[in-house]
């Protein structure tokens, strides 16, 4: 039939049943692609094939044949009003005319079919990042229509969805996805609204390349200091020096890429956080070993000095006036010649003497060979309690 005559007195302002029961309209998608997710901005791109079939029982006609109409006469029908949530920008593509499809049955039933580019919002929670896995939804509403004029629902279920299980992303694979019927509930009614959920886990060998070995070398090269002598000053100080400086610019690097997201502690920060405080703690400990050892030379040429050029019984005086002064011993403070003032005082010294020697390193060789076993120990501890946590809990 003529489409004038099929259409001669439709009301395209109306809607299928106008006044009665609402319209059932039966969706399906097609995921051509997702270009591109974003966890700055928190949100992905996609283009989609959105198709919609309902009955208008005001164009039915004769026959069994179904016709494709040009795109441009869905101006002169009544469309649902499908808009999609949390879009941030959308356009229909026009090349090399708009890509619309209006196929129209026998039995009154349209097939509407678009093709859609939008980018939509994706709230993501990057605390285990790059080990997440982030939940994104595209959702489909009707804008003005409320559940007693239109009913949405999903064409075939799950099978109403095509496309998305074969996508190839960059940074990520599609674990699963569901859909799902809901309502919205809106201060002027309850609208209806579909749901395509689905489940995105990032590939984390990237990051383990890019990020998570080199810095584990780092540590690793941090501890070759623990082998050399303390009196090689330049060739340790190097060492340290340049780690802190390596895993400071491979932290700066790491935080680049979510440069808008710095506000987020995230896993791999944490890792690299750890494995600085490890390279920063074998530069402490060359700083106190050094030090503990220069002291300890200091006070071995001092005495070498008093003993050659003392008297024994000025060096017998000095003996006991330094037993007193800077013994971590204990000193005799019972003597009755003593006054109350520097019985106190003579206490006191004891007991900071005793804490000092608590913290006194006898041998600062001690301090490399110990860190040679500890640093390493206590490293693998904390990398399998850190995987643990961002892999299972």
């Amino acid at each position: 039939p003529g489409f004038e005559n099929l259409t001669m007195g439709y009301n395209k302002y109306l809607r299928p049943y106008f006044g009665g029961e609402p319209v059932q309209i039966a969706m399906s998608l097609d995921i051509a692609s997702i270009s591109s997710i974003s966890e700055s901005d928190m949100d992905y791109t996609a283009t989609i094939y959105l198709r919609q079939r309902w009955t208008d029982p005001r164009l039915v006609f004769h026959g069994n044949k179904s016709f494709t109409l040009d795109a441009r006469l869905v101006e002169l029908l009544w469309v649902p009003d499908t808009y999609i949530v949390e879009s941030k920008r959308s356009f229909l593509h026009d090349v090399t005319v708009g890509n619309r499809l209006i196929r129209l049955f026998s039995n009154g039933t349209i097939l509407y079919a678009l093709r859609i580019t939008t980018t939509v919002a994706c709230n993501m929670d990057l605390s285990k990042y790059p080990m997440d896995t982030q939940t994104c939804r595209l959702q489909l509403e009707s804008w003005g229509y409320d559940e007693n004029d239109v009913i949405f629902t999903w064409l075939r279920g799950n099978d109403s969805v095509h496309g998305i299980e074969k996508l190839r992303l960059s940074q990520y694979t599609v674990e699963r996805y569901y859909t799902l019927v809901s309502k919205s509930q809106q201060e002027t009614g309850s609208y209806p609204r579909l749901i395509l959920q689905f489940e995105l886990r990032r590939n984390i060998l990237y990051f383990i390349l890019e990020t998570y070995v080199p810095s584990t070398l780092l540590v690793m090269l941090s501890w070759v200091s623990f082998w050399i002598t303390l009196d090689s000053v330049p060739a340790r100080t190097c060492i340290g020096v340049t780690t802190v400086l390596s895993m400071t610019t491979l932290m700066i690097g790491s935080r680049s890429s979510l440069s808008k997201t710095n506000c987020f502690i995230k896993a791999i920060d944490v890792y690299l956080g750890i494995c600085f405080s490890f390279i920063f703690g074998a530069l402490v400990e060359y700083a106190v070993a050094h030090y503990s050892s220069s002291q300890n030379k200091e006070m071995e040429e001092v005495n070498i000095t008093n003993i050659l050029n003392s008297s024994i019984t000025s060096y017998k005086r000095k003996i006991s006036f330094t037993s007193i002064e800077i013994s971590s011993d204990n000193v005799n403070c019972s003597d009755l010649t003593m006054k109350t003032h520097e019985k106190i005082k003579c206490v006191l010294r004891n007991k900071m003497h005793r804490i000092i020697g608590y913290f006194t390193i006898q041998n600062p060789s001690n301090v490399d060979h110990y860190s040679k076993l500890l640093f390493p120990l206590f490293f693998m501890l904390v990398n399998v309690f850190y995987w643990a946590y961002y892999l299972y809990f």
